[in-house]
């Protein structure tokens, strides 16, 4: 979900050309599915049309993306066990520290899609303004994503 609202709002402010995303986990449940069916239902409500297959993390993205970001201290150590990230490694909710939750809860179990949903909502509108101002990309004229 979180990828899905961070390009959702990359496309919003007219930055696809300059931001890639991609989202993959560190267990290999649900390789080659869809989201769970309620965090497609969340994206819907929101408008935000996704398409992505889960796939597993490779020691190769922790070299190739700028940013590599974790749900929860769990899947954070996941990562640190495979290499070295050189700092580019932080937790999502550290973009949006105002909610006071450090980690995004897994909604699988407890169906709380709506919650997660404003959370990264909230944390990936803290990331690309931290992307915004580390790369110095203005703003678009007229964009709704600040």
């Amino acid at each position: 979900m979180a990828e899905a609202v961070f390009a959702h709002k990359v496309r919003q402010a007219g930055l696809e050309d300059k931001i890639a995303s991609d989202s993959c986990g560190t267990g290999h449940w649900h390789l080659g599915e869809p989201p769970h069916r309620g965090t497609r239902d969340a994206l819907k409500r929101q408008g935000i049309a996704y398409d992505h297959r889960a796939r597993l993390i490779q020691p190769q993205d922790l070299q190739e993306y700028d940013y590599i970001l974790a749900m929860d201290t769990d899947n954070l150590r996941d990562i640190q066990r495979m290499g070295s990230a050189d700092g580019r490694l932080k937790l999502l909710m550290s973009y949006a520290p105002e909610t006071g939750h450090s980690e995004v809860p897994d909604p699988y179990y407890d169906g709380r899609f709506d919650l997660v949903y404003s959370l990264v909502d909230r944390a990936t509108d803290g990331l690309l303004a931290s992307i915004r101002r580390e790369h110095h990309l203005g703003s678009k004229e007229g964009s709704n994503s600040e």
